[in-house]
């Protein structure tokens, strides 16, 4: 597996944007895409502490997409305490698709929708928070919107792997989930991995990504921190696939993780490695 750099870019129009990064489902970093925000100077974890600390928070932990837990929140703690946990070292629990701003409205203001494109969803932002070296596992979204991620105050690496590399990734059917681990390849059980092209790069403070629509993300928080995800769709062909992913997320792979658990979980793990049995031909 090989990982390239992302490219990092200041003062990007929207016509360049558009043009060498959108249209060619290409992610890049932007270092300047919030520099107008208030958030950028104003959202410190000792301001978000004493602001908010007494907001109950729910937590999940690296189970989250295991068979027997399935989304389950591991516990609830107090924002402040959250805090103050996540900036003294390494912990698993994060604030995962919790959208804070139905709790704290006000935040909202602090924020800027960009006019880098057009199509952002407002009513969907969400506040992503995690203790170091805790991760979010490979996938992709799942309503195959196009991300812009912006970092604040500390550091995140991100590794980005086009659509075209599903198969090497070994994604599981019925879901936008894959095992494989990006920073430690085992490619003993996963050898097709081996001719995968990664992309990577060390998200900092200010800094927001863009990952393509559909493309593949692993996250991991280099440091206890935090970053906000804005979405934007620009194409009816991705939003009906995004529709297309909640039906089988609802009616296929979460009533057979109810029916079957582990059981379903192995065939989607046995599928994966059939689907890329070719590639593996192909290598040798």
């Amino acid at each position: 597996m090989k990982l390239v750099p992302i490219e990092k870019r200041s003062g990007l129009t929207r016509e360049e944007f558009i043009e060498n990064y959108l249209k060619p489902s290409r992610p890049v970093v932007f270092t300047d895409l919030a520099k107008d925000w208030p958030a950028v100077e104003k959202w410190t974890f000792e301001w978000l502490r004493e602001q908010h600390g007494n907001l109950d928070v729910p937590l999940v932990d690296n189970h989250i997409h295991d068979a027997d837990k399935y989304f389950q929140i591991a516990k609830t703690m107090k924002f402040g305490d959250y805090l103050s946990l996540i900036e003294k070292g390494p912990t698993d629990l994060r604030i995962f698709l919790f959208d804070i701003f139905k709790k704290i409205p006000e935040l909202a203001d602090d924020i800027r929708f960009p006019t880098i494109m057009d199509g952002f969803l407002k009513s969907y932002k969400f506040v992503f928070f995690g203790g170091e070296g805790s991760i979010t596992n490979l996938h992709y979204d799942m309503d195959c919107s196009n991300v812009f991620l912006t970092q604040f105050q500390t550091r995140k690496q991100v590794i980005l792997f086009s659509p075209e590399e599903s198969r090497r990734l070994y994604h599981h059917p019925f879901t936008v989930m894959s095992k494989v681990d990006p920073i430690n390849p085992d490619y003993e059980k996963f050898p097709a991995l081996k001719g995968a092209t990664g992309h990577e790069t060390i998200l900092h403070h200010g800094e927001t990504i863009f990952i393509p629509s559909l493309w593949w993300h692993y996250i991991r928080y280099v440091d206890g921190g935090f970053s906000l995800a804005l979405r934007a769709n620009n194409s009816i062909f991705t939003a009906v696939r995004g529709g297309m992913n909640l039906v089988r997320h609802t009616f296929v792979d979460k009533s057979m993780t109810k029916l079957l658990g582990l059981d379903w979980q192995h065939w989607k793990e046995k599928k994966a490695v059939e689907n890329a049995q070719p590639l593996l031909q192909k290598q040798a």
